[in-house]
């Protein structure tokens, strides 16, 4: 078990990042908020001990990420209907802005887990590699065509 300040410090250093994979997965403030707690009392109770700072965020989005696939699956999930959607905060952005969300969020799901991390938190295909657990290659696939769809949504060279 971490102590106190542990936990507190990778909140303070995570805590955008999960809530954004959260967002993007979910679409849901409140189970955002569920899951956000869900990742960061597993980090509490974990007995792994971090390499460095980059293996600690690759852990916390990795087990996001799972927690969230978690979630969907989930019984309760498929039957439910979510009062908030991400599309209904967005009408809050610049119109460009909105529509680059809402065509990141209409990828299929193998794409917006690559989109995200390579574009929002700057990883590189080869960590994003070790993080998602698959060939670089394929990150370099999904990379180029979840490009050419987004391009094609956006309808051309303007987003780029």
């Amino acid at each position: 078990m971490r102590s106190e300040q542990e936990v507190n410090r990778a909140i303070e250093q995570y805590s955008d990042t999960v809530r954004r994979i959260c967002m993007i997965h979910l679409k849901n403030y409140a189970d955002t908020e569920d899951i956000f707690q869900t990742v960061f009392l597993k980090y509490a109770l974990s007995p792994i001990s971090f390499k460095n700072e980059e293996h600690e965020k690759a852990w916390l989005i990795r087990v996001t990420i799972n927690a969230c696939k978690d979630l969907l699956k989930s019984a309760f999930r498929r039957r439910a209907v979510p009062l908030d959607s991400l599309t209904e905060q967005a009408a809050l952005l610049p119109q460009d802005d909105r529509d680059v969300l809402e065509a990141v969020l209409s990828l299929p799901k193998k794409y917006k887990d690559v989109v995200y991390l390579h574009y929002y938190e700057e990883y590189t295909a080869p960590q994003i590699s070790q993080i998602l657990g698959k060939n670089v290659n394929t990150i370099y696939t999904l990379l180029t065509r979840s490009k050419q769809i987004l391009k094609e949504k956006l309808g051309g060279d303007g987003y780029e």
